[in-house]
């Protein structure tokens, strides 16, 4: 359920907007989606784990709370991102 070590500083650097970021707000989303996919696959063979449901429910909502963010300070970078990430919305 959870990634690799290797796959999110793959996402990091692909994400980043400079060297050594890691905090910006579209390397946040494209680890909570990254995070998000796996969940997904997840509840496919263990439909009833809810303590699980409940946690991927926390991180949309944390990854819905940065994507309104990033679309209020600059609309063009938002767009890309939801591109990037084939995020539907």
């Amino acid at each position: 359920m959870s990634i690799t070590a290797e796959r999110k500083q793959a996402l990091i650097t692909e994400y980043a907007n400079t060297v050594g970021d890691t905090g910006s707000p579209e390397v946040q989303i494209a680890i909570l989606t990254e995070r998000i996919t796996n969940l997904t696959d997840h509840f496919k063979t263990h439909a009833k784990d809810n303590h699980s449901r409940r946690g991927l429910l926390k991180m949309v909502s944390n990854r819905r709370q940065l994507l309104d963010y990033v679309k209020g300070k600059d609309e063009p970078r938002y767009k890309s991102i939801i591109e990037r990430l084939g995020i539907r919305r």
